[in-house]
């Protein structure tokens, strides 16, 4: 009864290990989204062994859990590679997120209470100060989190949990949009303005920026596809838009 017994017994999960792993998957993970690592580059075991002290097998749980965010793709005799998306696959991602967040954005109630709006406030702070510093891992962070508290407004869990996933498949979407200034800029401009539409309850301004904020990374990704295949850009895109002049 009691070698049955201790069958029955979940395994021991080691704290440590589960930590280590997390670690190197957000550090890989910014390093997907900040384009150190680009679309298609191979993630070579050994290379990831010496560069974070870790065991083979470790490794490779850290590339099972890459490939399950959808940040990473296998391919057989090849081995891991950082996703890359084709222009189909880019426009169907932005327009599912386009249908979640604009959806959560309306089931918003308000006006919010202010305490979580200066919750949502300090955030975007915190994200500002980061651009400001040029801190490019922090301002990720803070965006996520900005965007996180935002739709959590909507007290709506399982359409946030979704929201968060989709967010997550786009990591390589966004490697071009998060690297120059004027797209940390116009993100910065744009977290102010829905702050600004949650204070003065304008649920149409708000939906309307929801969907504009997914915008430029998507045309910035298309651009560069388009650029890559030798293929000419027959319309100014909005990033090309909302570019600054030189």
């Amino acid at each position: 009864m009691d070698h049955e017994n201790r069958q029955a017994d979940p395994p021991h999960r080691d704290r440590n290990a589960e930590q280590l792993i997390r670690h190197v998957v957000e550090e890989l993970e910014e390093d997907i989204v900040l384009g150190y690592l680009h679309p298609r580059e191979r993630l070579v075991e050994d290379d990831l062994r010496a560069r974070f002290n870790l065991k083979r097998h470790v490794v490779r749980q850290v590339l099972q859990e890459l490939e399950q965010m959808g940040l990473v793709e296998r391919k057989k005799n090849i081995g891991a590679l950082v996703k890359c998306y084709t222009p189909k696959e880019v426009i169907d991602l932005c327009g599912v997120r386009e249908i979640l967040e604009t959806n959560c954005a309306r089931q918003i109630q308000l006006p919010v209470a202010p305490e979580r709006l200066a919750e949502l406030s300090a955030i975007q702070q915190q994200h500002a100060a980061a651009a400001l510093a040029s801190d490019l891992r922090t301002a990720f962070r803070a965006n996520m989190a900005f965007h996180k508290a935002l739709f959590a407004l909507s007290d709506n869990a399982p359409l946030t949990e979704m929201i968060e996933i989709a967010a997550q498949r786009a990591h390589p979407i966004r490697s071009l949009s998060m690297i120059f200034p004027h797209y940390l800029q116009k993100a910065q401009d744009d977290h102010l303005q829905m702050l600004e539409a949650l204070r003065v309850c304008d649920h149409q301004r708000l939906v309307g920026l929801c969907r504009d904020h997914l915008v430029p990374s998507r045309d910035a990704y298309l651009e560069q596809h388009r650029r890559r295949a030798g293929k000419p850009q027959t319309a100014p895109s909005v990033a090309e838009v909302a570019a600054p002049p030189t």
